[in-house]
């Protein structure tokens, strides 16, 4: 006979990982002692739970940074599990805009659409499925899809998928969304690709060099110094990098580059 303890872990009323502690018939049931550094011992226990969940779903997305990024230019998003945009490509932005607005209005404005409402509405349905859809073994590197038509334009579709990095994982899962506009030729999107691709080979020679020293968490002055660079240039390049890989941050482009 084997004593049994499981401490529960939570995170937002949500149950995401339990830890079962397994004692011999010999060893008997918990003392008070043990009891009382298990009760020590939980909130370390789940600041570090937290973190590896928050790492698992950063590196996911890094998986998927890099599934997508040789696609480009297909319009893609990426969603976080409670549909809070992680990414969004340029590509994306216009996909939306002629979504909501229709081509020809959508080139006569410059305003940002929000992501279609069907495209949400196919991530909350799966977001229902995928908790009954888990299974005890085997990795899950991509549960389901579902194809989502514009109602009244169907060359416009986007295909949802949900990610989920393993089925013993504790991050929940994000949406990876890929949009097409079936009406668009071979030689439009080859235009697309020498204006929009937002891609390492855009950048010039110093503008690798910057954003590969931003890679080696060098601040600006220190790259600088070893660029022999003035301040104000390593600025200039920066902000050139950022435009050209269309990311808003160095964590962002530390993720694109790794």
């Amino acid at each position: 006979m084997r004593a049994r303890r499981r401490p529960f872990f939570w995170k937002d009323q949500r149950l995401f990982c339990v830890i079962a502690i397994l004692r011999t018939a010999v060893q008997g049931d918990l003392s008070p002692a043990e009891m009382k550094l298990l009760q020590y011992l939980y909130p370390r226990f789940l600041t570090a739970l937290c973190r590896l969940r928050s790492l698992e779903r950063e590196h996911s997305v890094r998986m998927d940074f890099e599934q997508f990024l040789s696609r480009l230019p297909l319009p893609t998003i990426l969603l976080r599990w409670n549909l809070k945009p992680i990414y969004q490509n340029q590509a994306a932005r216009d996909f939306c805009a002629v979504w909501e607005k229709g081509p020809e209005q959508a080139k006569l404005t410059n305003a940002t659409s929000p992501i279609p409402s069907e495209i949400l509405d196919r991530c909350r349905l799966l977001k229902q499925q995928w908790p009954h859809a888990q299974r005890p073994i085997a990795p899950q590197t991509g549960f389901k899809e579902e194809r989502v038509h514009h109602p009244r334009s169907p060359h416009l579709r986007a295909t949802v998928h949900l990610k989920q990095l393993s089925s013993a994982g504790v991050a929940l899962p994000h949406f990876l969304v890929e949009c097409e506009d079936l009406h668009s030729s071979a030689g439009h999107r080859a235009g697309l690709t020498k204006s929009r691709l937002p891609h390492i080979v855009r950048l010039t020679r110093r503008e690798q060099e910057v954003a590969r020293l931003v890679c080696e968490g060098r601040s600006n002055q220190e790259i600088a110094d070893d660029a022999c660079l003035s301040l104000p240039m390593v600025k200039k390049h920066l902000h050139a990098v950022f435009r050209k890989l269309e990311v808003p941050s160095r964590t962002r482009l530390v993720a694109l580059m790794q």
